[in-house]
């Protein structure tokens, strides 16, 4: 997935969403109940080579800021508390007379007993020290780095406990920034109430994500690769994440072993120097093609012809192999020029019944699975019969547009990516999908233009960024009047806060599906279906 722009859905998000080792928090403790196997089994913590300690620690001395009087706790006390809840980074949320503490690792329904690390007027942080009566949905974490590895935040909660938080997660959210009205199990009056459905999760929650993106740093014997620990560059070496295909944990391991074979160096972010910075890989679940793209720091490669070949003689079912060239010092994992060393230009995978090339650089999403559930929640949020019109904000490559246009009469899409939006028509001509058109621009600026020349939307989908819709779509939303509006979410609070705004004027949130795209990472989804009340 896209880590840099609004391709793709705009989505930074999904990608960071199950980003490992660049998640929103780190995985938790269980220092009393913990029957984790050793992270010496694999994960090996190790600093971008010649990076010194200031890299990932501040310099000098931090100033201590002066202790807050009047709290009914204080930094280094040690307290038993009771945990209430769960916040949207996965923390517990505890109360020690009356004064909220976060704890890391923490469930609700359990009693822990905790230090207090850090405290403010209205709230504090507490390390998990033990667990005094553990909660029903803790299990004990399977993956052997989760306590270094920041790609996960719950995987220390059983997966039925997952969903059911992230379902509530998203009640809280409708009911607390949108201050919409919720249909309750026990409410009498649900009239105009939204129903919020259980969330739609996964049969195998696990080696879920199609798509690999490993920093390479340097250590004694070669080369590592794995994921940042949470806060810092430290690379954590790995050997097997869970939630990715085996495939790209293979794939990985080999390009690490045959790099090292042939010398290759590895990028150091701090001097610039150093060949191999990233090793990215793709895997079409549907078809089972693959491929390998290099991310290096100029565009020679040493053994170029000797390297490839081992490659391909290694990892069979390679169908492409390319090479990212990125000189710039940044964090951002691509550069401007890519160029295939080997094989095609692109992998075809399948959702539903849709075919998509993907390239090196493009967007796709990186739970197959999932997506299609996300998706056909969306085709049955719209309610097409054939005759409809439909537009698609935020179109992407095109993904939601080409669902759309199996069950519609025609659908307009808009992306204001322009490398995007040369996805989506390729995507269109591969399916030979004729009644979808495609538009770059935003979306506030494009559809008012579209209904200026005639074209009146049905329906109306928005998948919009993180930080939700764009208040002028909003607009334009409330000034075209489609009968029904489909919103694709990733964010609970932004979603809630613009179903309000289309609440106000005239719409009416029927229902919302919370969907798992990322099992055991604090995120999910959510779909949502709007009808028109109509009212002027």
């Amino acid at each position: 997935m896209s880590n840099t722009n609004r391709s793709g859905r705009g989505k930074n998000r999904r990608n960071s969403a199950a980003s490992q080792g660049q998640g929103n928090a780190s995985a938790s403790r269980q220092p009393s109940q913990s029957s984790r196997p050793s992270t010496r089994q694999q994960g090996k913590e190790v600093r971008p080579q010649g990076a010194s300690l200031s890299a990932v620690r501040p310099k000098g001395r931090t100033r201590e800021s002066a202790p807050i009087e009047g709290l009914p706790v204080s930094k280094n006390e040690e307290t038993v508390i009771d945990i209430i809840g769960m916040n949207h980074d996965g923390e517990g949320v505890g109360r020690a007379n009356g004064y909220t503490l976060f704890v890391q690792g923490a469930l609700p329904g359990e009693t822990v007993r905790v230090r207090v690390m850090k405290t403010k007027k209205q709230y504090g942080y507490a390390k998990l020290l033990e667990i005094v009566k553990a909660s029903p949905d803790r299990v004990s974490a399977p993956c052997p780095i989760y306590d270094q590895c920041g790609g996960c935040q719950i995987q220390h909660m059983s997966y039925a406990g997952q969903l059911a938080w992230k379902r509530q997660l998203v009640i809280d959210n409708l009911q607390r920034i949108g201050k919409l009205n919720v249909m309750m199990e026990d409410a009498e009056n649900t009239e105009h109430a939204i129903r919020v459905l259980p969330t739609m999760g996964m049969d195998e929650p696990w080696r879920y994500r199609n798509k690999a993106q490993v920093p390479i740093g340097a250590a004694e014997g070669g080369l590592v690769g794995g994921f940042y620990a949470k806060g810092s560059h430290r690379i954590i070496d790995m050997e097997s994440c869970l939630i990715q295909h085996e495939h790209n944990d293979e794939v990985v391991a080999k390009v690490k072993e045959i790099g090292s074979h042939f010398g290759i160096s590895a990028y150091n972010e701090e001097t610039g120097r150093g060949l191999l910075r990233h090793v990215v890989v793709k895997k079409a679940f549907r078809t089972g093609e693959m491929m390998l793209v290099l991310v290096t720091n100029g565009r020679d490669i040493p053994y170029k012809d000797e390297w490839i070949g081992s490659i391909r003689e290694a990892i069979p079912h390679v169908a492409s192999i390319c090479q990212n060239v990125n000189k710039k010092q940044t964090n951002v994992i691509f550069g401007d020029e890519t160029r295939v060393l080997w094989g095609r230009d692109v992998i075809y995978d399948y959702i539903g019944d849709v075919q998509f090339a993907i390239s090196a650089r493009s967007f796709y999403q990186v739970n197959p699975v999932q997506t299609e559930v996300l998706y056909g929640k969306t085709v049955e949020y719209a309610g097409l019969s054939g005759k409809e019109t439909v537009i698609d904000a935020y179109c992407g490559i095109g993904t939601i547009s080409l669902f759309l246009a199996q069950h519609a009469d025609q659908v307009y899409g808009v992306e204001i990516v322009p490398e995007a939006i040369e996805d989506a028509r390729s995507n269109a001509l591969l399916n030979e999908m004729r009644n979808v058109k495609f538009e770059v621009g935003a979306s506030e600026d494009v559809i008012p233009r579209w209904k200026e020349q005639g074209i009146e939307a049905d329906v109306i989908v928005v998948d919009p960024p993180r930080k939700g819709c764009d208040p002028r779509l909003l607009d334009t939303i409330l000034e075209m009047k489609p009968e029904r509006v489909v919103y694709v979410s990733c964010n609970p609070s932004t979603l809630a806060r613009d179903l309000r705004v289309l609440e106000d004027g005239g719409y009416r949130t029927v229902e919302v599906t919370p969907v798992d795209m990322f099992p055991h990472t604090v995120h999910v989804e959510s779909v949502a279906m709007l009808k028109w009340k109509g009212q002027d």
